[in-house]
């Protein structure tokens, strides 16, 4: 063999070390990317430090691969080690996240359910007070529907339908005029403003609905006793056109029936 086709051979297996994986750039970009939205959440940081940490690491390594010729396939690795790290550290964000959730709602349920025991307590004269106060001090109108009470967009966060803390007091309410009335029934019924889909709202409004419902079924109240409707941003109470309007239509109104238990007609 002549040493220029010796030369021709040894350069040509050279440019094909050197040669860079196609999909090692699109790789780093995507991990890049990944480790970012990781990096800037901070429940992510607080709960997953360490995946956050490896995802970084290997990112890093992958960046520092790419500037050598021939590294790509070590790129395309490192890379998805990263977007491996990162995935990990979201998704045992969100189970942490959930069980913190569902742990808070138990303390509150449980919270609530012993102020209703200690309202058991009262004595028959204590609770027959009480209970004209409790009424008085609802804010209910009366309509062709029948008693109706509106709780207002403030009990739930903007397009969201689980209920606020601040939604407990109102609730407790609610529950121990129905247990103080166990012949009365009610119909919830949910609503929201014009913005977003129709369908959005719909669901929106019967989710909200179905969640004081929830509330009051685990603080002891039958299921049977209890409608849910959702009507979407049908029925406005007052115009659109403004925030404020919005924040009257974004609403739960609950009917209650008479002391026979007959409600009146739906809409």
């Amino acid at each position: 063999m002549s040493r220029l086709t010796y030369g021709l051979l040894l350069s040509s297996l050279v440019l094909a070390g050197c040669a860079s994986h196609p999909n090692s750039d699109t790789a780093l970009q995507q991990a890049g990317s990944d480790f970012q939205k990781v990096k800037e959440d901070s429940n992510v940081l607080r709960i997953a430090p360490k995946d956050v940490i490896r995802a970084g690491e290997s990112l890093a390594r992958a960046d520092r691969l790419s500037s050598y010729w021939g590294s790509g396939g070590d790129v395309v690795h490192y890379a998805y080690l990263s977007q491996r790290y990162s995935a990990i550290a979201r998704e045992h964000t969100e189970l942490v996240l959930n069980e913190e959730r569902a742990a808070k709602l138990e303390l509150e349920r449980q919270r609530l359910q012993l102020a209703l025991r200690e309202a058991k307590l009262l004595s028959v004269q204590q609770q027959g007070k009480w209970l004209e106060e409790q009424i008085a001090s609802l804010t209910t109108t009366q309509t062709d529907r029948g008693l109706v009470m509106t709780l207002g967009d403030v009990l739930f966060d903007t397009g969201q339908a689980e209920l606020k803390n601040s939604a407990n007091r109102t609730v407790l309410k609610i529950v121990q005029f129905l247990q103080l009335n166990p012949k009365r029934v009610v119909r919830i019924e949910g609503y929201t403003d014009s913005t977003g889909g129709e369908q959005e709202n719909l669901k929106l409004s019967r989710d909200r609905a179905q969640a004081v419902a929830d509330v009051l079924v685990d603080l002891g109240i039958d299921d049977k006793r209890i409608q849910v409707e959702g009507y979407g941003d049908q029925y406005p109470v007052e115009v659109n056109a403004s925030e404020r309007g919005r924040a009257q239509n974004r609403r739960v109104e609950i009917v209650f029936s008479d002391d026979k238990g007959q409600l009146g007609a739906a809409r």
